[in-house]
């Protein structure tokens, strides 16, 4: 009898172990069919991403079409809403030849040169220039008055709706840490001279004038509507005065990261700091079309940076001194007057 008891309870814990095992199972293919049915993860590592391709990886219907025009109005600026524009109908916006692309390099999407990988994640975010928290719209348009020396979108154009469809299309699902990479420029140690333009002149002779000519007027497009290949870096169709570049220490850091072309990336540039500071300088001291109203930028003056080379300014230094350094003084006069630690 006792016997008979063991097998009946070890055939129950048999069976026991069959129904635990087959459930186990049936859940297994359950899941993995929901997330063929669905396209979900269970799974709870990260999910790889990978910089999207314009060509492959385009959202379907209306807005791939909207990312596609947001794609070609930053890479063939001119011809879309620019001088180039043939039907004269649509406004033209943008002032001079340039693309978005040259100084968003690679169409917005290479490290170090202002990327637009991940930006549309960072706003609305303060601005000093305005002295206010900003839309992605209004800085878009920083660019379209500034850089491009044009007029601003309205916030309900196609133009503006694609060109923010296209960076947000960049900035989707980046992790963090990637957009800390892609974002901005580089540091560049600032020098305790005076921008020496003679000295610049031969890092642009060395390095530059390759591409942007002696003349500095650059390299347009086999087909010339879609603007420059090399962009014109001073001159009536360049970037005007009130431009982020026209900042010395601003273009310094734009320049370490990216130039020469196709050689300098943010892991690996070619040129040192002292040579990027001063080639920006002599890049900086040709004339070029000027911004209207510029006084009225920064209206708390103390947030101006200190190689903005037009006034007002809230200290005592001269306007030469603001273009062309030496700056460690004015950077040491708002940390010791007014506790603001300035890097350019």
């Amino acid at each position: 009898m006792e016997f008979l008891k063991l097998m009946r309870l070890t055939t129950a814990v048999l069976i026991s172990i069959v129904a635990i095992v087959f459930l186990l199972f049936l859940g297994v293919v359950f899941m993995d069919d929901v997330s063929k049915w669905y396209g979900a993860s269970f799974s709870n590592e990260p999910q790889e991403w990978s910089l999207p391709n314009i060509e492959k990886d385009l959202p379907e219907g209306k807005k791939g079409k909207q990312v596609k025009f947001g794609y070609l109005l930053a890479t063939e600026s001119p011809k879309w809403m620019g001088p180039q524009v043939i039907n004269k109908d649509k406004r033209l916006y943008a002032g001079n030849n340039l693309t978005c692309q040259n100084c968003h390099l690679e169409a917005g999407t290479k490290p170090g040169s202002g990327s637009w990988v991940g930006v549309t994640n960072r706003f609305p975010q303060f601005r000093g220039r305005e002295n206010k928290i900003g839309t992605i719209e209004e800085r878009i348009n920083g660019c379209m008055e500034r850089s491009m020396n044009g007029q601003a979108l309205p916030e309900d154009s196609e133009q503006m709706q694609a060109l923010v469809g296209y960076m947000e299309w960049l900035s989707e699902g980046v992790p963090e840490d990637t957009a800390d990479w892609y974002k901005g420029f580089v540091s560049v140690k600032i020098p305790e001279v005076k921008a020496d333009t003679v000295f610049g002149k031969q890092v642009y002779i060395n390095e530059c004038q390759v591409c942007h000519g002696e003349d500095g007027q650059g390299t347009k497009l086999a087909d010339e509507r879609k603007g420059y290949q090399y962009p014109p870096l001073w001159g009536d169709d360049s970037f005007n005065h009130g431009a982020g570049m026209h900042r010395v220490l601003t273009a310094a850091q734009f320049i370490k990261a990216n130039m020469p072309h196709l050689i300098a990336t943010k892991a690996n540039p070619k040129l040192t700091d002292e040579e990027a500071f001063h080639v920006a300088a002599y890049i900086n001291s040709f004339d070029r079309p000027q911004k209207p109203n510029t006084e009225k930028d920064f209206p708390d003056l103390k947030l101006k940076p200190v190689s903005t080379a037009y006034g007002p300014w809230d200290d005592p230094f001269p306007a030469e001194q603001h273009k062309f350094g030496p700056f460690h003084p004015i950077v040491h006069y708002y940390d010791s007057v007014y506790q603001i630690k300035k890097t350019k």
